[in-house]
């Protein structure tokens, strides 16, 4: 047989094409339309409703940039459609194919009733199938104007990020807004040859099903009427028939199909548009479950159903009904998918806790699995605090990212720091934007890695990142694809049902320890650095605000625990963790808004805390330690005198001075506490750090030496730090001044001031303390840089074998060396409150107040030793997609710790980040929890949501070892149960009096609840 496979597919194409694609709408008449302008902001429906409108005609431009604009469409069906699928179908003019980056719209009827959305790939709105005919249409549609801030794939800055420098030009223009036949024998057609065409040119050239696929198309084209496609459609369709019935291989690969739209709830739009795209997504998502019996729809980020719920309650109400019928399928169980490294322990417990507490309130359901597909990497905590949410499973796709090795799995068990392991599943389709083309099959198969061992694998469908979700087309293709020679077997399904099926057939799946790192976006560890340092932040002022409102509740007579504001407050928080808020990655409108959040957050969570205090009564000056450890250190008075004072843990002491175990003394630039001695070069670097207890020198070179990088990614300029930024650099060497500015027994300061670059300027203030061998960097950043890093440098005098970072609820050890790819890729990593750097006998920890960006490299000095260095990320100025990205001020600290354990790490880190609260109060009521032993860290207190009175503690194990203790209570003890993150009781806990026995397992995280007795 001759090769004629190049003809028969250029001829299949064409027809196709040009001739059955355009015959899907067999007949179409014009709206007539009119349009309104809406000012600023988006405006209510009933406001819209009762707008003037004027006329308006096709091909006008429309939509300033985030703009909003209403169309009223009337038309009338004509007589003779009576008896045919009649939709409209509404172009506004869209570009390219991406549904979540341009304009889109909800179709609403003039009583306010939302119908579904349209989208470049979702034009259409149903108006009857069939019709009578001579219907009269009348719609009110809200369409937004957002620009496409992807345009030129990220080549260059816009100023489209931000409503305040978008301007006014108007973006897009209007095409078509008409009333038309939905033919269904070629809409089908257009699906069958979509189909075999990207199953044909994925099956290898020497498969018999390809050529067999390839003739079978050309004796389909033969019966094409190129003057008449609806008239022949069913006879080529049935030419088509027997290559579309042929059933899939017994051993073929099955795909678990589940609709998805992932709606990102902030990143190239800000959240008042997510709230809108929502409504949009979730409508089409409820009209496409009508339409099909088995289509099932996944669905996370309780935040997202709670602003349909609130804003669009009919959109609400068919969400409802959609999960009655067990179409709609509530999974993730978090406030939303946040971001994977940066967010506190506790802070994903809440995740964990508001997520799956909204579906069971407002579904009955209990979610089973973390569907978590677009973060940047994920700690090594997850796996424990998934399972003690009551999660089975874990579901993600992002590794498939990574810039320079191929994670070896698809179904494996992952293993948390503590040693819990939850069945993980990374779809090979390596998208969570499916819609089950050729090539994506064809990928799915090749890719799995589990070939073997099992047999299936998870594929999210639907448009997403900005909405749109599925579409009857894919939803066609799928029911194509179920049982079909040639191609995977695809199966709609609940991913509950997939991951029970997965399990059954693979129970001994491969493990995984430790983080799952991403090779790539290691930049948003640092980008947007006030944003950071507000989550930060609101992380511990609502730790704080909690502990004292818990103390206030158990002491203060007439107090009133303030669940519903911290309530609030901390879905605000989580809200704002979101994986692209957070890491940095979201353009300037969301950066902008979200500093504001932080305010006021921080204003209210002072408002609380001070509430609270003052409710155990006025009395003298008095100290409030809230971190989990005894402290004794220098804080001031409010007239900012220095004080050292003795603080327990959890509790209070009077401003009382106690003696110091050595005074500090200044002399030069050096500061000398009788723990440590830290001498000053002239250019202001650190030229020696003597840890005086262990007589000897902590540093190996330049110490807190400030390297500015060239920084200019290979893409995605807020997301990436690429490995050849560290070839090009500036040591910031030139000190303007070096200056004495506290030399007190308690205090030595020396301040360092700097310019460069563009106008910008940092000055830190290095501080030393009686009776702490901590060191501060008090640090101001006047930052007016383009295109740069700024980190800071301590090379360690010692031979590390790895470092150790703190994480949620723990640490992980990361190799200093790079004998492996997979250690070179880490170059940059992320940690919270310190890193640790040790050999036998000795360590030093370097303590930061907001920052999560670090790196840790070895050097062998000509002496034959080892210097390790420790390398903080402070702040980047990457120019897209916000081109004024962290452009200003910036306030932080961080510290230099000798002679630290991973104890005193733990300790400081605390410390620092919860500085000590001086306020007047009466008497000294007790702790509402302390510990005895050691290892044992209480990361929260908290009355229990139902406002029960109970008193809920967290508590972990914090040093990677056995733990030991008796937690006691400062109030008469009831009675104590072990629960999960949600305070549900799992076991009676033992009591010896006002006490509670604890053992904790390595990182072990145990949530007690303990009910209050009678005084």
């Amino acid at each position: 047989m001759h090769d004629e496979r190049r003809r028969i597919e250029e001829r299949v194409a064409r027809v196709h094409n040009q001739r059955i694609k355009p015959a899907v709408y067999a007949a179409t008449v014009p709206f007539e339309v009119e349009a309104w302008q809406a000012p600023g902001e988006p405006v209510p429906f009933a406001e819209a409703g009762a707008a003037p409108y004027t006329p308006f005609a096709m091909d006008t431009p429309w939509g300033p940039p985030w703009g909003t604009t209403w169309f009223r469409m009337r038309g009338q069906v004509p007589a003779e459609w009576a008896g045919r699928r009649v939709e409209a179908v509404i172009d506004l003019g869209f570009i390219g194919d991406w549904p979540g980056n341009q304009a889109e719209a909800l179709v609403h009827l003039t009583d306010g009733t939302p119908l579904k959305a349209v989208n470049p790939l979702n034009q259409y709105v149903p108006i009857g199938n069939p019709v009578r005919g001579g219907e009269s249409i009348d719609y009110l549609v809200e369409a937004a104007s957002n620009p496409d801030i992807l345009a030129d794939n990220f080549d260059h800055p816009t100023p489209m990020g931000d409503v305040l420098t978008a301007g006014d030009k108007p973006l897009y223009t209007f095409q078509r807004a008409d009333l038309a036949v939905l033919d269904e024998e070629v809409f089908h057609l257009d699906l069958d040859l979509q189909v075999l065409r990207e199953l044909m040119v994925h099956l290898g050239e020497h498969e018999p099903r390809r050529h067999e696929i390839l003739h079978a198309l050309d004796r389909a084209m033969d019966a094409v009427d190129l003057d008449d496609v609806s008239g022949s459609a069913t006879a080529v369709r049935e030419l088509l028939a027997p290559v579309l019935a042929k059933p899939a291989h017994a051993s073929a690969h099955t795909i678990s199909g589940v609709g998805h739209a992932h709606i990102d709830s902030a990143w190239l739009w800000p959240i008042r548009e997510t709230k809108r795209k929502t409504s949009r997504t979730f409508s089409n998502v409820t009209a496409l479950a009508d339409e099909y019996e088995d289509f099932i729809f996944a669905c996370s980020q309780a935040q997202q159903y709670e602003w349909v719920r609130d804003n669009y309650p009919q959109v609400w109400e068919r969400i409802k009904k959609s999960v009655e019928k067990g179409q709609w399928a509530p999974v993730g169980g978090m406030w939303v998918e946040s971001d994977g490294n940066l967010p506190g322990g506790e802070a994903i417990a809440r995740q964990f806790i508001h997520g799956k507490r909204f579906f069971m309130e407002n579904f009955g359901i209990e979610t089973k699995g973390v569907w978590l597909p677009d973060s940047f990497g994920y700690n090594a905590a997850y796996p424990q605090l998934a399972k003690l949410a009551g999660n089975e499973w874990f579901l993600t796709q992002k590794i498939s990212w990574n810039q320079t090795n191929r994670f070896p799995h698809h179904t494996f068990w992952w293993e948390g720091i503590d040693g819990t392991r939850i069945f993980t599943h990374f779809p090979p389709v390596d998208t969570y934007n499916a819609r089950f083309s050729g090539e994506e099959m064809d990928r799915a198969v090749r890719n799995y890695q589990e070939k073997g061992g099992g047999t299936r694998s998870l594929a999210p469908f639907g448009w997403g990142d900005g909405g749109g979700g599925p579409t009857r087309e894919i939803m066609e293709r799928a029911r194509r694809l179920a049982d079909l020679e040639g191609s995977p077997k695809v199966v709609v399904e609940h991913p509950d049902e997939f991951f029970a099926k997965a399990r059954a057939e693979y129970e001994d799946a491969p493990v995984w320890h430790g983080e799952l790192y991403l090779e790539l976006h290691r930049a948003t560890y640092t980008s947007q650095a006030r944003t950071k340092q507000g989550n930060r932040r609101s992380e511990h002022k609502l730790r704080e605000a909690e502990l004292w409102a818990t103390t206030a509740a158990l002491h203060a007579p007439g107090y009133a625990y303030p669940h519903d504001k911290l309530d609030r407050l901390w879905k605000t928080v989580l809200l704002h963790q979101f994986h692209d808020i957070l890491p940095g990655s979201s353009i300037a409108w969301v950066h902008r808004e979200a500093e504001a959040e932080y305010a006021r957050v921080a204003k209210e969570l002072e408002e609380l805390t001070a509430e609270a205090v003052a409710a155990l009564g006025a009395g003298d000056a008095r100290v409030f330690n809230t971190g989990p450890r005894d402290r004794a250190e220098v804080v001031r008075t409010p007239a900012g005198a220095p004080v050292y004072v003795r603080v327990p843990a959890s509790g209070s002491a009077p401003l009382v001075a106690a003696e110091p175990p050595h005074p500090v003394t200044v002399s030069g630039r050096v500061l000398d506490n009788g723990l440590v001695r830290v001498e000053l070069a002239e250019d202001g670097t650190l030229a020696s750090v003597r840890d005086l207890r262990a007589d000897r020198e902590v540093l190996g070179d330049k110490g807190n030496l400030l390297r500015l990088h060239t920084d200019l990614p290979n893409y995605w300029d807020a997301w990436d730090v690429d490995k050849h930024y560290k070839n090009r650099y500036t040591d910031l060497l030139d000190a303007d001044s070096v200056t004495v500015v506290e030399a007190d027994p308690l205090v030595g300061a020396i301040r360092v001031e700097r310019s460069f670059g563009k106008g910008s300027r940092i000055t830190q203030t290095i501080t030393v303390r009686a009776g702490s061998p901590r060191i501060d960097f008090e640090t101001d950043i006047d930052w007016h840089e383009a295109e740069k890093f700024l980190k800071a440098g301590f090379p360690i005098d010692v031979r590390a074998a790895h470092s150790s970072a703190e994480i949620q609820f723990g640490h992980i050890q990361r190799p200093t060396h790079t004998n492996t790819s997979w250690e070179a890729a880490r170059f940059e990593v992320s940690g919270h409150r310190w890193v640790h750097v040790a050999e036998p006998g000795y360590g030093v920890a370097v303590i930061n107040d907001s920052t999560y960006g670090h790196d840790v490299s070895r050097t062998v000095r000509e002496d034959g030793a080892t210097t390790t260095t420790v390398r903080l990320s402070l702040v980047r100025a990457p120019r897209i997609p916000d081109p004024e990205a962290d452009q200003g001020k910036h306030r932080l600290t961080y510290s230099l710790l000798p002679g630290a354990s991973i104890e005193d790490a733990v300790a400081e880190g605390y410390a620092l980040n919860l500085p000590l609260r001086v306020a007047d109060a009466a008497g000294a009521p007790a702790p509402v929890v302390s510990v005895d032993g050691d290892g044992v860290t209480v990361e929260a207190v908290k009355l229990a949501d139902d406002a029960s009175g109970d008193v809920v503690v967290r508590i972990y194990e914090s040093g990677g070892g056995r733990a030991r203790g008796v937690l006691r209570t400062g109030f008469p003890l009831a009675g104590a149960h072990i629960t999960d993150l949600l305070e549900r009781p799992l076991t009676e806990a033992a009591t010896e009096g006002d006490g509670v026995p604890v053992t904790l397992r390595p990182f072990e995280v145990q949530t007690l609840r303990l009910a209050v007795g009678k005084r």
